[in-house]
């Protein structure tokens, strides 16, 4: 967990329930105030995949090396960046995965989040997700890349037709299996204060559903919110790793768009032209010195005429820098018109202020506490509790009795606070089960979402 200005971040992974390693990796760039206008914050999930070596060094990869080249490359704007990063990370893990046969085909989902002054923006690869919170909806603002996703959104297909057409974990795009990758950037979305960003590998997306993850993300702050959110996939079974970010913006964070920002340059070429004409501009001011220069030192001004008319050494001098202040005139101004006379053709594209990338926020749900909602955990906390020793079973059994109270009197705040005491207890147990090398064996879960695609 960490705190950098007014925002608010915790970060966690877990192997799960089922696997017997963690192909998750996640990384976090923080930023102070200077870097906040600069580069922004960075929160990055990656789900590796391959045998399970490749998978986990795939998202290492990622993890590591994304942040470090979008830091790398601050000349550039932020999202032509965080595109830039993504695409070079993805080389690496492809010229990897060709480097031996242990590695062929390795490859990694990523997903990045970059909060900005002007708002969040997102580079996206594969199925894990980014979501907003904000009041009583959450919001998805990445697309999955999967089968499942496809044929609902191109196909045609209800969600419930998708679901049962293809196996949830197939994915259409991922970083690794090919030399180039195509990055989706979505945003800049507005940031207002008290807005929570959640990103998360399919561990937790598809044992949890958004309406869930909303109503913990959005009553619990990050620190409880993201063991409270990993509690409740282990209770449904865990059968993938889960890795949760949960960062909420203060109001050091809200955005402050303005008309009058400069344009963000899309492509490298772009970034190159703006700054030509910012030198132009610079040209410009420095020529316009030198044509004053040049006119007060003249010989023959009102300002150095006297000096000059008793001293032949002050006319040789006045005269000398006159002249060389005359000459950086000129040679500025066509500088100066070689930056504003470049063709249109070669700025590339631009992101104006007002402009957005993408399409999302693509699903919006209510997370409004209802006793259904509240319900719908506690009974999946319930059968899992069967699995616990007497005593964690009683405590359990003990908060849960708190939990429907709360909820039936409408004190959802505080049910979900002890909801999340509860899922303490479990994932307490299951943590004491990985000492040695057997993991608890769940029962088949009792809940099953309605919105959880792949």
């Amino acid at each position: 967990m960490g705190k950098v200005t007014s925002l608010v971040y915790c970060d966690r992974t877990d192997i799960g329930r089922r696997r017997s390693s963690n192909q998750d990796g996640r990384s976090v760039l923080p930023a102070n105030p200077q870097q906040f206008r600069t580069r922004g914050w960075l929160f990055m999930v990656a789900d590796g995949m391959g045998a399970h070596a490749a998978g986990e060094l795939a998202s290492a990869i990622a993890a590591d090396r994304v942040p470090k080249i979008y830091e790398q490359h601050s000349q550039y704007s932020p999202p032509l960046a965080l595109r830039l990063s993504l695409q070079r990370a993805n080389g690496e893990i492809h010229a990897k995965g060709e480097s031996g046969h242990e590695f062929k085909g390795m490859g990694t989902t990523c997903t990045t989040l970059v909060l900005l002054p002007r708002g969040a923006i997102i580079g996206h690869i594969g199925d894990s997700r980014c979501y907003r919170i904000r009041g009583r909806t959450i919001e998805q603002l990445s697309r999955d890349h999967s089968l499942v996703w496809e044929l609902e959104s191109a196909g045609g297909m209800s969600r419930e037709q998708a679901n049962d057409a293809a196996p949830k974990n197939i994915i259409t795009r991922s970083m690794g299996p090919h030399a180039r990758v195509e990055v989706d950037l979505e945003g800049p979305f507005p940031v207002t204060s008290g807005d929570a960003f959640l990103l998360c590998s399919d561990g937790l997306s598809g044992q949890v559903s958004d309406e869930e993850i909303g109503l913990l993300t959005a009553e619990l702050e990050p620190a409880e919110a993201v063991p409270a959110l990993i509690g409740l996939a282990l209770v449904r079974g865990a059968p993938d790793n889960v890795t949760v970010i949960v960062a909420r913006a203060g109001e050091e964070e809200a955005s402050k768009p303005s008309r009058k920002d400069d344009p963000w340059p899309m492509t490298e070429e772009g970034t190159t032209t703006q700054r030509k004409a910012t030198r132009a501009w610079i040209a410009l001011g420095f020529a316009a010195a030198c044509l004053l220069a040049a006119l007060m030192f003249n010989p023959f001004s009102m300002l150095t005429k006297d000096l000059c008319r008793d001293s032949e050494l002050m006319h040789a001098v006045c005269m000398f820098g006159s002249t060389g202040a005359l000459l950086a005139f000129f040679i500025a101004i066509l500088f100066s018109m070689q930056g504003f006379l470049m063709p249109a053709s070669s700025q590339g594209r631009r992101l104006h202020s007002g402009d957005f990338l993408g399409k999302g926020p693509y699903r919006r749900y209510d997370c409004t506490p209802t006793e259904q909602l509240v319900e719908g955990i506690v009974t999946s906390i319930e059968r899992a509790a069967e699995e616990l020793p007497a005593t964690d079973r009683d405590r359990t059994v003990a908060i849960l009795a708190r939990v429907r109270q709360h909820a039936a009197g409408g004190a959802f705040h505080e049910a979900t606070v002890a909801a999340a005491e509860a899922l303490a207890i479990f994932s307490q147990a299951v943590e004491a089960t990985r000492g040695d090398d057997t993991l608890i064996t769940p029962k088949p879960p009792a809940h099953t979402s309605p919105h959880n695609p792949a």
